[in-house]
Parts: C-alpha cells; structure tokens; sequence
C-alpha cells in the first residue's frame, strides 16, 4: 500500500489504521507492516512510521486480526531488545503477534542512519545467532546466550508473550544454503516472493534442509507475498497510473512490480497456482489499498474464489 498523497502525518497513520479495520472486518487473518525507515525501492521525502511503535498502536485500534512485519530487520535492534518489544505488544494484543525477521537488505538506509552494512554471509550469521537470543528471552526465567555478536546474562523477559510456547517466527528470504536452513532450523513459516517455478524448486530446497536437520516439512507454513492489483484492464492502467504518478516510478516499473494482476478470476486462478505447489498462505500487497473498498472488494471478490469466507468471524 503507498501513501504518498497522504501528507499530513497525523492523517496518514489514521489512514492505515481504517485499512487495518477494514482488513479485520472484511475477513483477512493478519495485516503485515514493512520495517524501513525510507520509502523503498528508493528513498523519498516522504513519512514513514517506524514498524514497532506502529505494530503497537495497531495492536490497540483492533481487536481480532493479526499484527505482523514483513520482516523486521535484524540489523535495526538488538536481538535481546526486540524480544521484550515483540512480548509486550504480544501482551498488548492479546496474543495476535507475529514476528517476521529477515537478515536485512536495504543497504541506503542501513548507511543513511548509521548502521554498519555487513556482507550478505555476515548479516546471516548474526540472524542465526538473533533468533536463538529471542527464543531464550521468550521462554527462559534469565535468558543467557554467548555469541560472537550478541550476548545476554541472566536477561529478564516479563511479561512473556501470551502465545505458548512463543509468537510464530517468519523467516523472511530464500537464499538455499542459509536462509531456508535458517526455517527448518528455528522458523515457523517462510516467506517468498517469485513466480510459481521459483517457488517449487525453493520448496523442494526446504524439504531437503527439514530432513537434514529432522523437521517435519509440513509443520513449516510455506507463505508468498503477493503483489497484484484486481479489476479489468481499464481499472488497472488508472491503478498504475496514478501509483506512478504519486511514486514518480515509470508505469513499466510499476506493472514488473505488481505482475500478478487481473479480474477476481485470474488473480484467483495464480493464488490456486501457488497453492498447488504447496503454498499455505499469502500476504496480499494491494498499491490502491488506501482507496476506501478496495480491501473489502478484494476479499468479497477473491475469497469465494479460493475457498475463503469473508468477514470478521470466518474462523
């Protein structure tokens, strides 16, 4: 969802928190906030609110849905300090919490805010060593943990999160040789974004990495970050137009970036697509999100289509 033509702060964070109710009323299990502090693909004078202080006030305007990040950056708080963030707005929520972690990628804003930007291989190793820290400030009385980057001493963590044993994990990225490991290891669901064949063989990698390390395959949620955009072909060039206009983003750009857009039937027909390969759940990147209606006719149109119920009470 961009809000650039939203300008007043105060109106812009009041604009996401109506999406988010409109999400929860129309039936969709969670709303998902990136953690930047610039406008991505590319920095622009524009307000961006901070995803944790974000996921709390959000915990607070909704009741049922919920609350998660795609992903957190690890490099942006220490391991031991986002554990006790991501407890209490677990407590705050009454235990809708998910924590969605990646290694980080955004090498601008990494330097833009003075954050040192380790090699690819470095920043995974310190993920590696940031998820054992959190789950021991989750489950531990005095969590202890001595790594080559982080370290605890006998860390308290109360309140605990409200979900037993702790909130899912969602390890963001698909890099074969570490990331996936990295799911089977220690994560509760990954997270994709690429076509179908990507996917697949993705899948497969994460299949050979559960076995390796004795994880049952199937206990791991396999999800997909969906970028589209719903209605005919004329609705669509407004979409792209007008999101280029307020992005400054060529219409070119904007179409590669949401390639999987069409009416409630196409868009359905690439959903069960994923599906049938063995994709659980999907996280749905609507750029017109904003546009009052638009969450609800997503779900009104779309859900049927692929065996979901609408509204608040679909469970």
């Amino acid at each position: 969802m961009d809000l650039a033509d939203v300008t007043d702060p105060i109106e812009k964070y009041e604009t996401m928190s109506r999406c988010a109710r409109e999400a929860e009323q129309a039936g969709y299990d969670a709303i998902w906030v990136y953690d930047h502090f610039h406008t991505v693909p590319e920095p622009r004078l524009e307000s961006v609110f901070e995803c944790w202080t974000s996921m709390a006030a959000l915990a607070r305007d909704t009741r049922t849905i919920r609350l998660g990040q795609m992903v957190t950056c690890n490099s942006y708080r220490s391991p031991s300090l986002l554990a006790k963030m991501a407890s209490c707005v677990d407590v705050m929520s009454h235990g809708r919490l998910t924590l969605g972690i990646g290694a980080g990628w955004y090498d601008h804003e990494y330097h833009a805010y003075g954050y040192e930007y380790p090699e690819t291989p470095e920043r995974l190793r310190m993920l590696r060593e940031s998820l054992q820290v959190i789950k021991a400030m989750w489950t531990q009385d005095e969590a202890t943990f001595d790594g080559r980057y982080y370290q605890v001493r006998g860390a308290i963590n109360e309140p605990k999160p409200v979900q037993k044993p702790h909130p899912p994990i969602w390890i963001g990225g698909a890099g074969e040789k570490v990331t996936l490991k990295l799911v089977a290891q220690y994560g509760d669901a990954c997270n994709f974004n690429a076509d179908v064949e990507t996917v697949k063989h993705k899948l497969e990698v994460l299949r050979q990495h559960c076995d390796t390390v004795g994880r049952d395959y199937d206990s791991v949620v396999k999800t997909v970050e969906f970028y589209t955009m719903l209605g005919d072909k004329r609705e669509i060039d407004r979409v792209v137009a007008d999101h280029a206009r307020r992005t400054g983003q060529p219409e070119s750009f904007i179409r590669e970036w949401h390639p999987l857009h069409g009416d409630a039937d196409r868009v359905a027909e690439i959903i069960n697509e994923y599906a049938e390969i063995g994709i659980d759940y999907f996280i749905v990147n609507l750029p017109n999100a904003f546009e009052v209606g638009v969450i609800s006719r997503f779900a009104e149109e779309v859900f049927p289509r692929v065996g979901l119920k609408t509204g608040a009470k679909r469970n």
